[in-house]
């Protein structure tokens, strides 16, 4: 579950290419949680198919660059305030989300 909300908190900071995702996500959790590119790409399909990101022009090298909706902005807030129940932690979410928190903190704020 914490790869949906994290790739949407990258989003938050602007849009991005699927690459792009995933090398954040990895230098932002420290390398604890490395992810496939397939994953990547995935979850940017479920996110689109509910409505929390949308597909944006390609860039140069003809990446499809996505960004985050206002659904998806209330869904990342919402997972922000959500406490991390002990049984939920096969990665550690509450490292990933503190992680995660630590990038993102000044763009929740003025998002709001």
């Amino acid at each position: 579950m914490a790869i949906r909300q994290g790739l949407l908190a990258l989003l938050s900071q602007g849009p991005r290419h699927g690459y792009q995702l995933r090398t954040e996500f990895e230098a932002s959790t420290g390398a604890t949680w490395p992810l496939n590119i397939g994953q990547v790409y995935t979850t940017l399909s479920r996110l689109e198919r509910d409505g929390l990101v949308s597909p944006g022009e390609q860039d140069q090298q003809g990446r499809v660059v996505h960004s985050i909706t206002e659904a998806g902005l209330a869904e990342m807030e919402r997972w922000f305030g959500t406490p991390v129940a002990q049984s939920d932690r096969p990665r550690d979410e509450l490292v990933i989300k503190l992680a995660l928190a630590a990038t993102t903190a000044p763009l929740l704020e003025s998002a709001r």
